[in-house]
């Protein structure tokens, strides 16, 4: 008996049927009928052999207890229980059970039946789908040889033109290599040209500044030969210092000039005015009074190195009409000592007039505690462009703008912030550069819809008096 029982016990037979159990609970109500009918007879199966062994151990056990041991335990506890497992009532249960389990199996088997020859239609119509999909499968394979065909051949031709241009790249490289040598032996000889002439101009200018001085010295030893009554009131103006001239030259360099100072002006709006612009947002903070001062700025700027142009080329004239001579006239002699003699520009006064004109402008607006002077790089930057452009022929000006002009497209850039519907202009941000009235470099504008509001500031003791150098 003890060996049964340990068999039993190791087999774990009563584990795998209660997992069983568990299993087929958890999965009935998605299982079919057929599934749940082969769980039970699977667990139905199982029980049997334990209830097999159970019996078997019951009688190994009644053997060794003797004839009558254990007789009144099977009377009293197995002998009930069979006979209530094995009542009539209970096969008449089990008779309905099994013949409604019948009945679903075989509605079960229908549907099975009519499923299959629904796959079965399925399949026929994939089969016909894959053939016509292996046909057109090979079209396009004969396509692709075709192509691989035609693509050898462009290969094969690409290749035969690769080498030929190849070839011209080496005769290219070989002319350049040749051009290369020729251009720097032409420069060389360019170079020493340049020395030869500047040798030459500047016995030029040695010869031109030693006859100014000699016509000044004859001047002065004729009036002082013949003295007049008005000598002592009448003083001539302090004489310019004649440097290194070249007359003819500032016709000569003209194109030049012209070039430089166009993009000396671009490049000022690009970066001097962009600098200020910045400059001037820490102390105002509307955008819009700022690029007004900017502008009033450049437009004065020009202003004011117009008129110290017009002085200084009446100094200049003054003195050198004194002992003029050659076959260059007095204008073109005057022109070439300005081109040269820039330096003797005092812009710092011009720098000053222009801040002495912002401070009256009633356009702008300004902290009384600061001073326009913070942007006097940007002014001093544009008094010396515009000194130089009045030295080219013909010189060069900034556009008049006024607020609410007609915009003109020739003549201005609409602003980001514009309103480009807008066919007045609000106010200017930088002027146009022009030449006889023909737009050189175009300036800048915002444009918006409705009236135009007139700007006032109030005057600023900081700025009634002239500006701080």
């Amino acid at each position: 008996m003890a060996d049964g029982l340990r068999r039993l016990v190791g087999a774990e037979s009563g584990r795998v049927l209660q997992e069983k159990l568990e299993s087929w609970y958890r999965d009935y109500e998605i299982n079919s009928c057929d599934q749940n009918l082969n769980r039970c007879c699977e667990i139905i199966e199982l029980n049997s052999e334990i209830q097999g062994q159970l019996f078997t151990i019951l009688n190994e056990t009644s053997r060794e207890g003797g004839h009558y041991a254990g007789v009144e335990t099977i009377k009293t506890r197995l002998l009930p229980w069979l006979g209530t497992c094995f009542s009539c009532a209970t096969s008449g249960r089990l008779f309905e059970t099994n013949l409604s389990l019948t009945q679903d199996s075989i509605e079960k088997e229908r549907q099975l039946r009519e499923l299959a020859s629904d796959q079965t239609f399925q399949l026929q119509e994939l089969q016909e789908e894959l053939t016509s999909t292996r046909l057109q499968l090979s079209h396009v394979q004969q396509d692709l040889a075709k192509t691989q065909l035609a693509l050898e051949d462009t290969k094969t031709k690409s290749a035969t033109t690769l080498l030929a241009a190849e070839d011209e790249i080496v005769q290219l490289k070989a002319a350049l290599k040749t051009s290369c040598a020729q251009e720097k032996d032409a420069l060389r000889k360019l170079d020493r040209l340049n020395d030869y002439e500047q040798q030459i101009q500047i016995l030029r200018d040695e010869i031109s500044i030693l006859d100014a001085q000699k016509s000044v010295l004859q001047s002065r030893f004729v009036r002082s030969r013949s003295p007049s009554p008005r000598h002592s009131e009448s003083k001539s103006p302090s004489p310019l210092p004649l440097r290194s001239c070249s007359p003819g030259r500032a016709r000569r360099t003209n194109a030049s000039r012209r070039a430089c100072l166009v993009a000396r002006f671009g490049d000022i709006y690009a970066q001097e005015r962009l600098d200020a612009e910045t400059l001037l947002r820490t102390y105002v903070s509307d955008m819009e009074m700022v690029q007004r001062i900017i502008y009033i700025a450049a437009v004065e700027s020009f202003h004011a190195a117009k008129t110290a142009y017009r002085q200084f080329k009446i100094r200049v004239r003054e003195t050198l009409s004194l002992g003029h001579s050659g076959p260059e006239s007095l204008e073109d002699t005057v022109l070439d000592y300005i081109v040269r003699h820039e330096d003797l520009y005092d812009v710092q006064a011009s720098v000053n007039e222009v801040i002495r004109s912002m401070n009256i402008n009633p356009k702008i607006s300004f902290p009384p505690e600061i001073d326009f002077i913070v942007i006097s790089t940007l002014i001093r930057e544009l008094c010396r462009v515009a000194f130089s452009m009045q030295t080219l022929i013909p010189p060069l000006d900034v556009a008049f703008g006024t607020d609410g002009e007609l915009f003109s497209e020739t003549k201005y850039h609409r602003s980001f912030d514009s309103d480009f519907t807008a066919a007045l202009v609000a106010y200017h941000v930088w002027p146009a550069l022009m030449e006889n009235d023909v737009v050189i470099v175009k300036g800048e504008a915002v444009t918006k819809r409705g009236a135009l509001l007139s700007r006032s500031r109030s005057p600023s003791p900081l700025r009634s008096g002239s500006p701080r150098r």
